[in-house]
């Protein structure tokens, strides 16, 4: 709201809040700005201009990645049946097959499985089943014939749909769903009267070449002088300084990423061995 000044200390003391951590806030906000400690870029889709112009962008960006897409795209579709995307779907059976597609892959690249959260699922639900103006979750859903193969959960505002969780039936990897379903999720959006696509910041290489403008987020941390600020503090500060700096070196984060890979590979395989026997650590009890 133009003209509107917020305390931030203010604001916690009367929602009765110590701490308030903040992630993919809209930098710059003058209620939140003093206490913003990291911002990065977030790459969008913009359709301001029309699909076509989008399209132009993304091709001058690597027109290698779309010429790559478009064919594994036609053999997909030759292959496994005629492609169609199922934009908005209230199918709450689809989005239980995404969440299952989310938490293999967060299993399989050794991070923690968010949707194991029953208080996670539910939240989703909620957010699936929201239609208005101003908010709705929104479930896209790429199909070959009669088989999904990848899809998309996120939430849209009047001219913005924000990215959340995309995932794909790995047995279709070849083909690359994942980024077939987001050329086609792109033109349902933008026929639909979308302006944007906000793809959340993150170091995944794809996001650079759909791009066509950024967007800035912050993170941060306010709180009240208070001891249980300060035990938050201490818990949570050291672990998103290490983030950060791996965040900022490509060399790091790939070893870091390749690290995770395979603590998930080993983990599934431990899961799917009836016959293994965890091994005791020397000088545990």
């Amino acid at each position: 709201m133009p003209g509107l000044e917020l305390d931030a200390r203010t604001l916690l003391r009367t929602c009765k809040l110590t701490v308030y951590d903040f992630d993919h806030l809209v930098a710059g906000q003058p209620t939140f700005a003093p206490y913003e400690n990291d911002v990065r870029p977030a790459p969008v889709m913009d359709f301001t201009a029309g699909f076509d112009a989008w399209l132009d962008q993304v091709k001058a960006n690597s027109p290698k990645n779309l010429k790559t897409v478009r064919y594994k795209e036609r053999k997909l579709g030759r292959e496994q049946g005629e492609l169609r995307l199922a934009w908005a779907s209230p199918d709450a059976d689809e989005l239980r097959t995404l969440l299952a597609w989310k938490s293999d892959q967060y299993r399989r690249t050794g991070r923690v499985d968010r949707f194991a959260q029953p208080w996670i699922v539910e939240l989703t639900d909620l957010m699936h089943a929201s239609r208005s103006p101003d908010f709705s979750g929104v479930l896209t859903m790429l199909y070959a014939g009669d088989t999904p193969v990848a899809g998309h959960f996120g939430l849209m505002t009047a001219n913005t749909l924000v990215g959340w969780f995309p995932a794909y039936d790995t047995e279709y990897a070849r083909y690359s769903p994942g980024i077939v379903h987001h050329m086609r999720m792109a033109e349902a959006a933008a026929r639909s009267g979308l302006s944007t696509i906000d793809m959340g910041k993150g170091g995944k290489e794809y996001k650079d070449w759909l791009k066509s403008g950024t967007l800035y987020v912050a993170e941060g941390r306010v709180s009240r002088p208070t001891p249980a600020a300060a035990v938050h503090w201490m818990g949570r500060t050291p672990v998103n300084k290490a983030r950060t700096i791996v965040l900022d070196r490509p060399s790091l984060y790939k070893a870091a990423d390749r690290v995770l890979k395979g603590f998930g590979r080993v983990r599934s395989s431990l899961q799917h061995d009836p016959n293994t026997v965890p091994k005791e650590v020397p000088g545990a009890h």
